[in-house]
């Protein structure tokens, strides 16, 4: 079980303007990530180190759009002034998952300026909009050096802070969450408002420490 990537959703003045803002605060350039055409979305990321990134993403006016739920989900988020819409974890198998959660994964992928294609299945979208602090899970089907983490970085991600409880979370991924998980410090907080990830701070070589 591996924290895999945050995702931050684009405001009303799109993805470029996003990635203008998370780049001047990380220092660090992103890179064009292509679409997801099963998604109606298209991204940017940045790699970051032990094996994880950051996925700036933006919904696109497309009809995958209206019926994929992460489409949905990516929309809903922008039409709301953009942030982080969550956190995903990269599992080996999610057969416990489709059991515990009733429904089978649905698959992924996308597409990217080269040509080359990057697929996975994931499971825990619904979750997610429903009760955003929730992770989404995934598996990676293509070969590992197409995966954005074959791009290392050396940004590395210290501590994400979660409006919610950290009894919900655990009983949604079937595993305790200590102070750290797999790494990260994961700060949870009574919500003032909805659940979700309310912000991240990363460890920036030359820079310091970052909240975002």
């Amino acid at each position: 079980m591996h924290v895999s990537h945050l995702t931050f959703v684009a405001g009303p003045k799109g993805l470029p303007s996003a990635v203008d803002g998370l780049s001047a605060a990380l220092g660090r350039k992103f890179k064009d990530g292509g679409y997801h055409p099963r998604f109606g979305t298209r991204n940017n990321i940045l790699p970051l180190a032990e094996g994880r990134y950051l996925e700036a993403v933006e919904v696109l006016d497309h009809l995958a759009a209206d019926k994929a739920v992460y489409g949905q989900a990516v929309r809903a988020r922008q039409e709301n002034g953009g942030g982080w819409l969550g956190w995903v974890i990269s599992v080996d198998d999610l057969a416990p998952y489709e059991t515990r959660l009733g429904r089978k994964a649905v698959p992924g992928s996308r597409q990217f300026p080269d040509g080359r294609r990057l697929e996975w299945e994931q499971i825990g979208i619904t979750g997610l909009i429903t009760d955003p602090q929730l992770p989404y899970f995934l598996k990676w089907e293509s070969p590992a050096d197409v995966l954005p983490s074959a791009l290392a970085g050396d940004v590395r991600i210290d501590t994400i802070e979660i409006g919610g409880s950290r009894d919900r979370v655990e009983d949604w991924i079937g595993s305790p969450i200590g102070e750290t998980f797999d790494g990260i410090t994961i700060a949870f907080s009574t919500p003032n408002g909805h659940p979700g990830v309310d912000a991240v701070t990363f460890d920036v070589p030359g820079i310091g420490m970052v909240r975002i």
